[in-house]
């Protein structure tokens, strides 16, 4: 059985273009995980806040983040699809984050395949609605479990989220290559 991890590529053409493995649903509190020595998605916990994630939510292939995890990205999606589902995705932001003292940034990315998000190529096209939603659960969601403190810092457009799947990519080279 195939790691999605470590035997996917990153994309087709990453960092422009990039494979999600999905773990978490929108509109769930599932957290799941992708356990690669399983290999397979795991159910790691059920969100102790009453809050749902508000979009797909994952991690990209052969990638390394400062958080020590693969990196993490959200995919912006109409409908839920299912855990451990490979999305074709074009990043177009970069949401801040510490998690507990380390640098969880979160790359937004919209997926290639689905023409209501053809016009989202930047930040700017994320509504601000949908980033304050996006902003509000990450600050929240850890908010009942014992010890953890998260805080969202900000955005950036398409270019920081380029640069830091490059930087997610070199570290897994490093890594484990």
């Amino acid at each position: 059985m195939a790691n999605l991890w470590e035997d996917l590529e990153t994309g087709p053409n990453a960092p422009e273009t990039v494979y999600a493995v999905i773990e978490c649903l929108k509109g769930e509190r599932n957290k799941y995980e992708y356990d690669k020595d399983v290999p397979g998605v795991v159910l790691d916990r059920v969100l102790h806040s009453n809050v749902h994630y508000p979009s797909d939510y994952g991690f990209m292939p052969r990638t390394y983040y400062d958080d020590e995890d693969p990196f993490d990205v959200l995919v912006l999606v109409e409908d839920a699809t299912f855990p451990g589902c490979i999305i074709e995705a074009r990043p177009v932001a970069l949401m801040k984050m510490d998690d507990d003292g380390e640098q969880d940034d979160k790359v937004i990315a919209v997926p290639t395949e689905d023409p209501r998000f053809d016009h989202v190529r930047d930040l700017d096209d994320i509504t601000q609605q949908q980033r304050d939603e996006i902003d509000e659960f990450f600050a929240t969601y850890k908010n009942l479990e014992a010890g953890k403190e998260v805080e969202t810092l900000g955005w950036e457009g398409r270019q920081a989220a380029l640069d830091a799947i490059e930087h997610a990519q070199d570290l897994y080279e490093r890594n484990f290559a």
